[in-house]
């Protein structure tokens, strides 16, 4: 199958210029307890969650014999490397406001060591394409709508939009390796069904524990969180189509041609890169 991919497409790592807040604000998102922790939820998971994207794509690496493919694998290591970095520190800022961030990252730990016992190493590709592409299209809504960030602390912000801009640039690389090396299209959808129930249930109990521990698991709250991923105009909502593009027989991560908007952001980080 004949890639997407933007031709020339320089997938590199940057360093943020700022450091967190520290102590990081509680509510760090508009005063907003809901919305700032469902942030702070996915965040629990990405240092494991993105060590295992690294060591999937990894074990291929010397069967992919395109070298632009091949540098793209480079890029994609180096950057998944730096938000798991980012988000280690960003999860101790949790950890010193008083929530149990071990304990919401223990079982996903087991799940990782679980999955590398008995998935195969495709099946485990198969996994990872799912979930970049999970975090592609709310990188994109990110990004693309700025109202959902604009009232947030200014260095969460920039956090978060550098995180968003670079799983944009590399959306199609573990895809990409999968095809290369196996390429069954009815593994990928079992992936994202499978992908698709873990990462709302872990976020689901990561944003419950954190209102709780801040007296704020109420009903009012919720149902307002629950508006504001699924009403009208919600968070959720604007990724139904993109998330079901998956599906198509056809699909790659660039027919959602985001690059403009990639590049519009990345001037934003100039100052970052990693040379």
């Amino acid at each position: 199958m004949l890639s997407s991919t933007p031709d020339h497409l320089d997938i590199r790592p940057r360093r943020l210029n700022a450091a967190l807040p520290d102590p990081l604000p509680r509510w760090w998102l508009g005063n907003d307890p809901f919305r700032t922790h469902f942030f702070n939820a996915m965040s629990v998971l990405f240092p494991d969650g993105e060590q295992f994207f690294i060591d999937s794509v990894r074990h291929f690496r010397d069967r992919v014999t395109d070298p632009a493919l091949a540098q793209q694998i480079r890029g994609f290591i180096g950057q998944e490397a730096h938000h798991s970095r980012e988000h280690i520190e960003y999860n101790q800022r949790l950890r010193d406001l008083g929530y149990d961030i071990d304990a919401l990252e223990r079982p996903v730990k087991q799940r990782i060591r679980w999955i590398h016992k008995n998935f195969s190493p495709e099946r485990q590709l198969a996994a990872t394409v799912a979930l970049e592409h999970f975090t592609a299209i709310m990188a994109d809504t990110v990004l693309r709508h700025p109202h959902w960030l604009a009232d947030a602390d200014p260095e969460m912000r920039r956090l978060w939009r550098w995180h968003a801009l670079e799983e944009t640039e590399h959306k199609s690389v573990a895809f990409d390796v999968y095809m290369q090396v196996c390429g069954d299209r009815r593994m990928l959808r079992r992936a994202m069904r499978l992908s698709t129930f873990f990462f709302l249930r872990d976020v689901t109990i990561g944003t419950l524990s954190m209102l709780r521990r801040d007296g704020q698991l109420n009903l009012r709250t919720w149902w307002r969180g629950m508006r504001w991923l699924w009403g009208k105009g919600g968070f959720f909502r604007h990724l139904l189509g993109a998330y079901r593009d998956f599906f198509r027989r056809d699909f790659h991560p660039w027919k959602h041609d985001n690059s403009a908007l990639m590049h519009q952001v990345a001037s934003e980080y100039s100052d970052a890169l990693v040379r």
